[in-house]
């Protein structure tokens, strides 16, 4: 059962597809007091590598990465979604986006371990709104 579908806003940097390069932008962050919502990293090519950050403060995200140097683009739209973990949780989701014509253009979840789950989803930016009116949000 989908008991929360929020908007989010997202904000993302891109950084060398090297060792490491995760690891000191997330210490720095822990550092600095920013608590991850939701974290996506995955490659984009030509050695380069894309880290979507969604939080609950984006002030600090933002003089965070400004502190690194490493440029922080966004905010970007996205919707999270929570609820009880269950055989075709998203299920229901997938289909009122189906029913109004609107594709999913990337998503990713995952269960907690205690009955519970949490998607994002990202659709194209020029349907996100008539996304957000067929989910009723």
């Amino acid at each position: 059962m989908l008991e929360a579908v929020r908007r989010v806003e997202y904000y993302y940097v891109t950084v060398e597809d090297k060792r490491g390069e995760g690891y000191w932008l997330l210490q720095h962050f822990r550092e600095k007091g920013i608590n991850l919502l939701s974290f996506t990293a995955f490659p984009k090519g030509g050695g380069w590598s894309q880290l979507d950050f969604v939080t609950d403060d984006a002030a600090k995200l933002k003089n965070a990465c400004k502190e690194t140097g490493i440029k922080l683009i966004g905010p970007k739209r996205a919707f999270m979604v929570y609820g009880e973990d269950k055989v075709g949780a998203v299920v229901e989701l997938h289909a009122i986006l189906s029913n109004a014509e609107i594709n999913i253009h990337a998503a990713n979840g995952v269960v907690d371990g205690r009955g519970r789950f949490g998607y994002i989803f990202w659709v194209k930016p020029d349907y996100y709104e008539e996304a957000a009116i067929a989910l009723g949000v």
